[in-house]
């Protein structure tokens, strides 16, 4: 696996694809996210690792909108996600919650991979990729098979078109998600875990299609365990414990240099 071509903006006056200040998610009692402030520049692939429970998911949830946002902010290309502010007659800014329409909107710019798969039984790989395209975008049918084609043979399953997710590898169908979610021209992707369900041998194949997304410049978020893909092909590496983030910089150097006692400690147990 060879490191990424892309090039990530790093000038001062490029708007940050994700910004993220003062988050704070409970369920409940449970406090997960306890005021997360992260910034990720467009073209680059951020990395977020540690252990079990410590908010890595709820955070990627909480920038696709899929979770509520109890305090703190979160912009996408500049914009407010979930919220609009409103500025009143004293100075102060007041916060209103976005209609349906307008979340959906907003998170029709995001791509999001789960460790599951969530695939429709039911369908082709290729009806899987064109769903939403023809029933969220309005997509004309003909334009959305043309490009679900394309986006299937650009994850290396030209081959496997009308097959259905009961007949591909855990690996395909993983790659068939990816498709789909790029099928609705995502400016940035985020990935849940996307190898962790898989068989080890098919690991390598997500990661490869990932590092090819990587390649070309896509803005990516990833959550994952694999070490060898935060070294090689991320921009900046995020440690993350009892929600909050413990250590952040370049992969290289953080995994070979960790400056906290818990980042070496988690490090040494999954290297």
């Amino acid at each position: 696996m060879s490191a990424s071509n892309a090039t990530p903006a790093t000038s001062e006056s490029a708007v940050p694809k994700v910004r993220i200040a003062g988050l704070h998610k409970f369920f409940g009692e449970l406090h997960v996210l306890k005021g997360i402030d992260l910034t990720v520049q467009p073209g680059s692939v951020t990395v977020l690792v540690g252990p079990s429970g410590s908010g890595k998911s709820t955070l990627l949830r909480c920038i696709n909108e899929l979770e509520t946002i109890d305090a703190g902010r979160v912009w996408v290309d500049g914009e407010l996600i979930g919220m609009r502010e409103v500025q009143r007659p004293d100075g102060t800014v007041q916060l209103h919650a976005l209609t349906d329409k307008q979340r959906a909107a907003q998170r029709s710019k995001i791509g999001m991979v789960f460790q599951r798969f969530n695939l429709f039984p039911h369908m082709t790989a290729l009806g899987n990729v064109i769903e939403a395209p023809i029933h969220v975008r309005r997509m004309d049918k003909q334009q959305a098979r043309a490009r679900g084609v394309e986006l299937l043979e650009r994850v290396g399953l030209g081959d496997r078109l009308d097959h259905y997710p009961s007949q591909l590898s855990g690996g395909q169908q993983q790659r068939v998600a990816i498709a789909r979610a790029l099928a609705m021209d995502p400016e940035l992707m985020l990935f849940d875990e996307p190898t962790s369900a898989l068989d080890p041998e098919l690991v390598g194949e997500v990661l490869q299609v990932m590092q090819d997304l990587a390649a070309d410049g896509m803005t990516m978020v990833v959550v994952t365990h694999e070490m060898g893909f935060a070294r090689e092909v991320g921009d900046q590496l995020i440690f993350m414990d009892g929600g909050l983030v413990c250590e952040s910089g370049d992969p290289v150097q953080v995994l070979d240099h960790p400056t906290q006692e818990r980042t070496q400690a988690f490090l040494a147990s999954v290297l």
